[in-house]
């Protein structure tokens, strides 16, 4: 008999506030839009700094006359290069590029897809180098302290310069994302508070009556804090549909021209965000909702 009250309350309260019901649905359903699209840029962040740092390379770029001389490192210069480049902490593997290989692999790789830079390549001289595997990205200090200065070397060269920008890129995308998230926090935090606020007082006269038939002020206060967390719950699905449908439509759309540059979010990394969204939103209602009542009920007894 008290559920079914406890129930009918609640409906009569979201018919009787519909519009502001209404408001608090879209409102939060934007605010964890907004939160879900900073957590997926965060995914899609991480997927891009673990794709490209477990390729980065250093580059040891050898002087114009060692590669002359020596094409295939056979000679002292170069093979002792390689044998204490392979005998270095942090190091995982090495390899010699000829100019013919720099060359080979630019035209076939770098600029697969670009016939004119590709032709243009062709008469260029590119230089040799030794490529130079690490075991991770923070073993290159010591690699460039130990080797940039050796004869026969020109130039050392860092991937990790490149990737850092590109995932501070991402860190700016999530950050602006999160602060728009905030903002629409306050503004759904304001509006649940109103809303159970209106409706408290558009119900006291009915909430007094069960106080003086010994109802408690926890079983009075029960359907507006139920309320609130419906309409959140309902917003909460709206946010998680609007993510589910822009990962195809303007996610992946986005990014279909840099999906070898940038991974691609999954169906996984979505419904991975709407678990963290769901409760997020509830409770945040919930919180909300109860807070106001408590003061909106002090002030009352005041």
């Amino acid at each position: 008999m008290r559920f079914s009250f406890l129930i009918a309350e609640v409906k009569e309260g979201l018919r009787r506030n519909v519009t502001m019901s209404v408001a608090m649905i879209l409102t939060t359903a934007i605010s964890l839009t907004m939160l879900g699209g900073g957590l997926l840029a965060v995914r899609m962040a991480d997927k891009t700094q673990d794709n490209f740092l477990d390729k980065v390379e250093v580059r040891l770029y050898l002087a114009d006359d060692v590669a002359d001389a020596d094409p295939d490192c056979n000679q002292q210069l170069c093979k002792s290069l390689l044998e204490d480049l392979e005998h270095t902490t942090g190091v995982v593997s090495t390899k010699f590029i000829s100019r013919t290989d720099a060359l080979n692999e630019a035209k076939e790789k770098t600029f697969k897809d670009q016939p004119a830079m590709a032709q243009l390549i062709s008469a260029m001289k590119l230089p040799a180098s030794l490529k130079v595997k690490m075991a991770g990205p923070d073993d290159y200090a010591n690699i460039y302290d130990s080797f940039h200065n050796r004869p026969g070397v020109a130039n050392v060269r860092n991937d990790k310069a490149i990737v850092d920008r590109l995932v501070g890129l991402f860190d700016g995308l999530r950050n602006a994302a999160f602060g728009l998230a905030i903002l629409q926090a306050v503004a759904a935090l304001l509006l649940i508070a109103n809303m159970v606020q209106i409706a408290a007082f558009t119900r006291r006269a009915e909430v007094s009556i069960m106080r003086l038939v010994g109802a408690t002020r926890w079983y009075t206060q029960l359907p507006f804090l139920i309320e609130a967390v419906a309409a959140a719950l309902a917003g909460t699905v709206l946010a998680v549909i609007c993510l589910v449908i822009a990962k195809p439509l303007v996610i992946d759309q986005s990014l279909k021209d840099t999906s070898k540059v940038i991974p691609l979010i999954g169906f996984d990394d979505v419904f991975l965000t709407a678990a963290i969204l769901a409760p997020v939103g509830i409770l945040f209602a919930a919180a909300t909702a109860y807070a106001t009542l408590r003061f909106y009920v002090r002030e009352q007894d005041n």
